[in-house]
């Protein structure tokens, strides 16, 4: 028999709240944390607007001694952790070492961290690791914090696929729990609001120029010129459900499916693979079509894109055959942080019965969609889907329902 893998703790991070009460109470009301960057001056960027996260002071959440080993996505990710495991309560040091792992995911986050090798080299010189060395090795220090922080020995890793690696790094702790770790901390944080990180974000050629945040991050509007890049993410506490339920603790949900693809060859004009992404996690979660009740999309906001996922959705599930969100609207795009914080969205959607909506936009009709938008949704939920694709080809599937 197939192990059931649950999430028993969420641990969020986010532009517009910090912890999962603020972060649900800002989502489900609508409200935005996207604005122009304050972290360095932008106004020499094409791109001025992002979702960063205000009043978070590592010094109060973390040991000094941790500052200047870690960057502020490493932090933010520790503090996520920090609040998932107490969400799921769960003490590490009460537990055997070795049945406790960690498997992340990373994009974009070691851009600061290598920024801040560079200028030690401009300063000091060749006794520092170059930029390029720190930028890889960067990738294996977020999920390795939380591994030494919190004394966890047992399956570890960190999944780079940009933004589809949120969903890749859950189904890989479901794998991992399946072979018999009994916790995963899974999940993922991103934060390159930088200039070096900018200037590599630039270069895809998928951030909106516009100054106005209620008019800068427009997926399936017919005025999208690309979206808004943001920092944060969420942590989830992922056990096997006899163990979760053995122990009395709260279920938010099950990770029942999972599909991944990658897109063919450009120019080969074979279909895209998101549509086949969709159908493997349907299939591997043994759902139908009609028993998915919101999909949280993608969200691309570059039109080609929009209408690639558009028709993906329309394919599988029929025209506004089933509604659609973008919670992401009031955060921007947070690379491998994003997916998991809709997966959170997700849990809490089923929790309160209310589907969040996809601010600011005008809905295009010509991609035939149920968009809930301007305002919540209530509805009953216990099925749900996540997409998450990253750019050069990704695509990842996750359906997440409820459990009784």
């Amino acid at each position: 028999m197939t192990t059931s893998v649950v999430v028993t703790g969420l641990g969020v991070v986010s532009p517009n709240g910090l912890g999962v009460q603020d972060y649900w109470a800002a989502t489900r009301s609508g409200k935005s944390g996207i604005g122009r960057v304050t972290r360095f001056d932008p106004s020499q960027y094409p791109a001025k607007l992002a979702g960063e996260i205000p009043g978070f002071v590592a010094e109060d959440h973390l040991p000094g001694r941790l500052l200047p080993q870690t960057d502020r996505m490493t932090r933010l990710a520790l503090v996520a952790t920090d609040w998932a495991l107490a969400d799921a309560g769960v003490k590490p040091e009460e537990l055997p070492e070795f049945d406790m792992g960690v498997v992340t995911a990373s994009s974009s986050g070691g851009f600061e961290f290598g920024q801040g090798e560079l200028q030690k080299l401009w300063s000091q010189g060749s006794q520092h690791v170059s930029a390029y060395q720190s930028f890889a090795w960067f990738y294996a220090v977020n999920s390795g914090q939380i591994s030494i922080r919190n004394g966890m020995k047992g399956p570890s890793g960190v999944l780079v696929s940009d933004e589809a690696g949120g969903l890749d790094a859950v189904a890989q702790a479901r794998r991992q729990i399946r072979k018999g770790t009994n916790l995963i901390v899974s999940g993922a944080v991103d934060a390159s609001v930088c200039p070096w990180g900018w200037v590599a974000q630039l270069a895809s050629g998928r951030l909106s120029g516009e100054e106005e945040p209620t008019r800068a991050y427009l997926p399936f509007d017919g005025d999208a010129t690309g979206y808004v890049s943001g920092e944060g993410g969420a942590i989830l506490i992922m056990e096997a459900a006899e163990a979760a339920r053995a122990r009395g603790a709260k279920i938010y949900g099950e990770i029942a499916g999972y599909g991944s693809t990658m897109d063919p060859k450009p120019g080969s004009e074979r279909e895209p693979g998101l549509r086949k992404a969709i159908e493997l996690a349907l299939a591997d979660a043994g759902v139908q079509p009609g028993d998915v009740d919101v999909v949280f999309a993608d969200a691309a906001a570059v039109p080609e894109l929009d209408r690639i996922e558009a028709d993906a959705i329309t394919a599988v599930f029929g025209p506004r055959g089933v509604p659609v969100t973008a919670p992401k609207t009031m955060t921007g795009r947070l690379y491998s942080g994003a997916a998991p914080l809709d997966l959170a969205a997700a849990f809490l959607a089923m929790e309160e019965g209310l589907i969040p909506p996809t601010v600011n936009i005008t809905p295009s009709a010509d991609y035939d969609l149920d968009l809930v938008v301007a305002q919540p949704r209530t509805a009953a939920v216990s099925t749900a889907l996540v997409l998450a694709r990253g750019y050069g080809g990704f695509n990842s599937a996750v359906v997440v329902r409820s459990v009784d």
